[in-house]
Protein backbone atom coordinates (compact mmCIF):
# COMPACT_ATOMS: atom_id res chain seq x y z
CA UNK A 1 0.00 0.00 0.00
CA UNK A 2 1.16 3.60 -0.79
CA UNK A 3 1.78 5.89 1.54
CA UNK A 4 -0.19 8.20 -0.06
CA UNK A 5 -3.23 5.61 -0.04
CA UNK A 6 -2.28 5.07 3.87
CA UNK A 7 -2.70 9.13 4.50
CA UNK A 8 -5.94 8.96 3.29
CA UNK A 9 -7.44 5.70 5.00
CA UNK A 10 -5.91 7.35 8.22
CA UNK A 11 -7.77 10.54 7.37
CA UNK A 12 -11.21 8.70 6.40
CA UNK A 13 -10.64 6.73 9.86
CA UNK A 14 -10.82 9.77 12.17
CA UNK A 15 -14.44 10.68 10.57
CA UNK A 16 -15.92 7.09 11.52
CA UNK A 17 -18.03 7.10 14.43
CA UNK A 18 -17.25 3.43 15.23
CA UNK A 19 -13.00 3.80 15.68
CA UNK A 20 -12.08 5.14 18.83
CA UNK A 21 -8.16 5.59 18.88
CA UNK A 22 -5.21 5.96 21.01
CA UNK A 23 -2.02 7.58 19.59
CA UNK A 24 0.78 7.86 22.29
CA UNK A 25 1.31 5.21 24.78
CA UNK A 26 2.75 7.66 27.45
CA UNK A 27 -0.61 9.05 27.16
CA UNK A 28 -3.49 6.68 27.61
CA UNK A 29 -6.56 8.66 25.91
CA UNK A 30 -8.80 8.16 23.44
CA UNK A 31 -10.03 10.35 20.77
CA UNK A 32 -13.13 9.65 18.82
CA UNK A 33 -14.53 10.82 15.43
CA UNK A 34 -13.07 14.62 14.39
CA UNK A 35 -10.98 13.96 16.97
CA UNK A 36 -13.04 14.48 19.90
CA UNK A 37 -11.91 12.76 23.22
CA UNK A 38 -13.50 10.05 24.16
CA UNK A 39 -13.91 8.74 27.78
CA UNK A 40 -14.77 5.08 27.20
CA UNK A 41 -13.76 3.26 30.66
CA UNK A 42 -16.58 1.72 31.95
CA UNK A 43 -18.74 3.07 29.46
CA UNK A 44 -18.12 1.16 26.40
CA UNK A 45 -22.21 -0.19 26.50
CA UNK A 46 -23.75 2.90 27.90
CA UNK A 47 -21.34 5.68 25.71
CA UNK A 48 -21.22 3.79 22.60
CA UNK A 49 -23.95 1.08 21.47
CA UNK A 50 -26.50 2.36 23.72
CA UNK A 51 -27.14 -0.73 25.64
CA UNK A 52 -25.62 -2.97 28.67
CA UNK A 53 -25.43 -6.21 26.49
CA UNK A 54 -22.40 -8.12 26.69
CA UNK A 55 -19.30 -6.91 24.70
CA UNK A 56 -16.53 -9.50 23.65
CA UNK A 57 -13.00 -7.87 22.27
CA UNK A 58 -11.58 -9.56 19.24
CA UNK A 59 -7.97 -9.19 19.79
CA UNK A 60 -5.37 -8.53 16.45
CA UNK A 61 -8.29 -7.84 14.42
CA UNK A 62 -6.36 -7.12 11.83
CA UNK A 63 -9.37 -6.38 9.29
CA UNK A 64 -11.98 -7.05 11.82
CA UNK A 65 -13.55 -10.00 10.27
CA UNK A 66 -14.23 -12.14 13.50
CA UNK A 67 -15.69 -9.19 14.99
CA UNK A 68 -18.04 -8.27 11.62
CA UNK A 69 -19.13 -12.09 11.83
CA UNK A 70 -19.76 -12.48 15.36
CA UNK A 71 -21.62 -8.91 14.87
CA UNK A 72 -23.92 -10.04 12.49
CA UNK A 73 -24.71 -13.36 13.86
CA UNK A 74 -25.38 -12.35 17.38
CA UNK A 75 -27.16 -8.88 17.48
CA UNK A 76 -27.80 -9.35 21.02
CA UNK A 77 -24.31 -8.69 21.81
CA UNK A 78 -21.55 -6.22 21.13
CA UNK A 79 -18.35 -6.23 19.50
CA UNK A 80 -15.21 -4.34 19.43
CA UNK A 81 -12.31 -5.11 17.00
CA UNK A 82 -8.90 -4.21 18.58
CA UNK A 83 -5.57 -3.69 16.70
CA UNK A 84 -2.35 -1.52 16.46
CA UNK A 85 -2.65 -0.76 12.65
CA UNK A 86 -5.14 1.93 11.54
CA UNK A 87 -4.98 0.55 7.87
CA UNK A 88 -6.37 -2.78 8.81
CA UNK A 89 -9.20 -1.50 11.02
CA UNK A 90 -10.32 0.96 7.97
CA UNK A 91 -11.40 -2.03 6.21
CA UNK A 92 -14.18 -3.76 9.00
CA UNK A 93 -15.02 -0.42 10.30
CA UNK A 94 -15.70 0.81 6.84
CA UNK A 95 -17.69 -2.46 6.29
CA UNK A 96 -19.56 -2.30 9.88
CA UNK A 97 -20.84 1.57 8.94
CA UNK A 98 -21.92 -0.04 5.29
CA UNK A 99 -24.14 -2.56 6.73
CA UNK A 100 -25.27 -0.59 9.38
CA UNK A 101 -23.94 -3.05 12.77
CA UNK A 102 -24.64 -0.47 15.29
CA UNK A 103 -23.34 -3.34 17.75
CA UNK A 104 -19.65 -3.59 16.07
CA UNK A 105 -17.09 -0.86 17.17
CA UNK A 106 -13.26 -0.72 16.74
CA UNK A 107 -10.37 0.53 18.89
CA UNK A 108 -6.94 1.27 18.13
CA UNK A 109 -4.64 0.62 20.12
CA UNK A 110 -1.65 -1.34 21.49
CA UNK A 111 -3.27 -4.93 23.45
CA UNK A 112 -1.16 -3.70 26.60
CA UNK A 113 -3.47 -0.69 26.81
CA UNK A 114 -6.72 -2.30 27.18
CA UNK A 115 -6.66 -2.01 31.01
CA UNK A 116 -6.70 2.07 30.48
CA UNK A 117 -9.62 1.78 28.26
CA UNK A 118 -12.06 -0.73 29.85
CA UNK A 119 -12.84 -1.12 33.41
CA UNK A 120 -12.53 -4.62 35.25
CA UNK A 121 -15.64 -6.67 34.54
CA UNK A 122 -16.77 -4.93 31.43
CA UNK A 123 -15.88 -7.47 29.25
CA UNK A 124 -17.44 -10.62 28.92
CA UNK A 125 -15.48 -12.97 26.16
CA UNK A 126 -12.44 -12.44 23.99
CA UNK A 127 -11.07 -13.87 21.07
CA UNK A 128 -7.73 -13.70 19.63
CA UNK A 129 -7.41 -14.33 16.18
CA UNK A 130 -4.21 -15.38 14.53
CA UNK A 131 -1.92 -12.95 16.28
CA UNK A 132 1.62 -12.68 15.82
CA UNK A 133 3.61 -15.59 16.78
CA UNK A 134 6.69 -14.16 18.36
CA UNK A 135 8.95 -16.80 17.67
CA UNK A 136 11.97 -16.47 20.14
CA UNK A 137 9.76 -13.45 22.40
CA UNK A 138 7.52 -15.32 24.44
CA UNK A 139 6.76 -12.45 26.52
CA UNK A 140 5.04 -10.48 23.78
CA UNK A 141 2.88 -13.59 22.91
CA UNK A 142 -0.89 -12.78 23.89
CA UNK A 143 -1.34 -16.11 25.61
CA UNK A 144 1.46 -15.55 27.60
CA UNK A 145 1.11 -15.63 31.70
CA UNK A 146 1.19 -11.62 31.93
CA UNK A 147 -1.55 -11.25 28.94
CA UNK A 148 -3.71 -13.34 30.55
CA UNK A 149 -3.15 -11.64 33.96
CA UNK A 150 -4.32 -8.75 31.80
CA UNK A 151 -7.61 -10.18 30.73
CA UNK A 152 -8.67 -11.18 33.83
CA UNK A 153 -8.50 -7.90 34.63
CA UNK A 154 -11.09 -7.19 32.08
CA UNK A 155 -12.96 -9.79 32.13
CA UNK A 156 -16.38 -10.59 34.37
CA UNK A 157 -14.97 -14.29 35.25
CA UNK A 158 -15.48 -17.14 34.84
CA UNK A 159 -15.11 -15.95 31.52
CA UNK A 160 -13.75 -17.84 28.05
CA UNK A 161 -10.86 -16.56 25.80
CA UNK A 162 -10.52 -17.82 22.71
CA UNK A 163 -7.56 -18.68 19.98
CA UNK A 164 -7.27 -19.55 16.47
CA UNK A 165 -3.77 -20.10 14.49
CA UNK A 166 -1.91 -21.56 12.18
CA UNK A 167 1.03 -21.15 14.39
CA UNK A 168 2.17 -24.70 16.12
CA UNK A 169 4.58 -23.26 18.22
CA UNK A 170 1.75 -20.42 19.73
CA UNK A 171 -0.63 -23.53 20.01
CA UNK A 172 1.71 -25.60 21.53
CA UNK A 173 2.97 -22.55 23.49
CA UNK A 174 -0.88 -21.40 24.71
CA UNK A 175 -1.24 -24.78 25.87
CA UNK A 176 1.71 -24.76 28.26
CA UNK A 177 1.17 -21.43 29.35
CA UNK A 178 -2.84 -22.24 30.97
CA UNK A 179 -1.23 -25.18 32.32
CA UNK A 180 0.73 -23.10 34.33
CA UNK A 181 -1.67 -20.21 34.85
CA UNK A 182 -3.74 -21.21 38.50
CA UNK A 183 -6.85 -18.92 37.22
CA UNK A 184 -7.05 -20.67 33.93
CA UNK A 185 -8.91 -24.06 32.94
CA UNK A 186 -8.25 -25.58 29.16
CA UNK A 187 -11.78 -26.56 28.21
CA UNK A 188 -10.82 -27.32 24.76
CA UNK A 189 -8.18 -28.02 21.78
CA UNK A 190 -7.67 -28.98 18.57
CA UNK A 191 -4.25 -28.99 16.39
CA UNK A 192 -6.72 -28.89 13.51
CA UNK A 193 -10.04 -27.46 13.53
CA UNK A 194 -11.49 -28.58 9.96
CA UNK A 195 -10.18 -32.25 10.35
CA UNK A 196 -13.82 -32.89 11.91
CA UNK A 197 -16.61 -31.58 12.84
CA UNK A 198 -16.31 -27.95 13.86
CA UNK A 199 -16.54 -27.84 17.82
CA UNK A 200 -18.14 -24.49 17.97
CA UNK A 201 -20.10 -23.37 15.03
CA UNK A 202 -18.24 -19.95 15.49
CA UNK A 203 -14.79 -21.05 14.02
CA UNK A 204 -16.71 -21.55 10.64
CA UNK A 205 -15.71 -17.21 10.40
CA UNK A 206 -12.45 -17.19 8.28
CA UNK A 207 -9.81 -14.00 8.54
CA UNK A 208 -8.17 -12.70 5.78
CA UNK A 209 -5.20 -14.68 6.77
CA UNK A 210 -7.00 -17.53 7.83
CA UNK A 211 -7.77 -17.88 4.03
CA UNK A 212 -4.21 -17.25 3.09
CA UNK A 213 -3.04 -19.91 5.49
CA UNK A 214 -5.33 -22.46 4.09
CA UNK A 215 -4.89 -21.80 0.67
CA UNK A 216 -1.02 -22.62 1.63
CA UNK A 217 -1.96 -26.32 3.11
CA UNK A 218 -1.61 -24.89 6.54
CA UNK A 219 -3.71 -26.94 9.77
CA UNK A 220 -5.93 -24.32 11.88
CA UNK A 221 -5.05 -24.67 15.32
CA UNK A 222 -7.83 -23.82 18.19
CA UNK A 223 -7.68 -23.21 21.86
CA UNK A 224 -10.27 -22.45 24.33
CA UNK A 225 -9.70 -21.77 27.70
CA UNK A 226 -11.57 -20.39 30.57
CA UNK A 227 -10.39 -17.46 33.07
CA UNK A 228 -11.16 -17.34 36.59
CA UNK A 229 -11.80 -14.64 39.06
Amino acid sequence: MSRRNKLEKFAQLETFPNVYQNFDVRQPALVGAHGQPADMKGRWGEAHFGNDRPITLELACGRGEYSLALGRHFPERNFIGVDIKGARIFQGARIALAEGLQNVAFLRTRIEMLAHFFAPGEVSEIWITFPDPFPGKENRRLTCPRFLELYRGLLRTPALVHLKTDDPGLYEYTLESVAATPFARLLHHQDDIYASELYTPELAYKTYYEAQHLAAGKSIRYVRMELKG
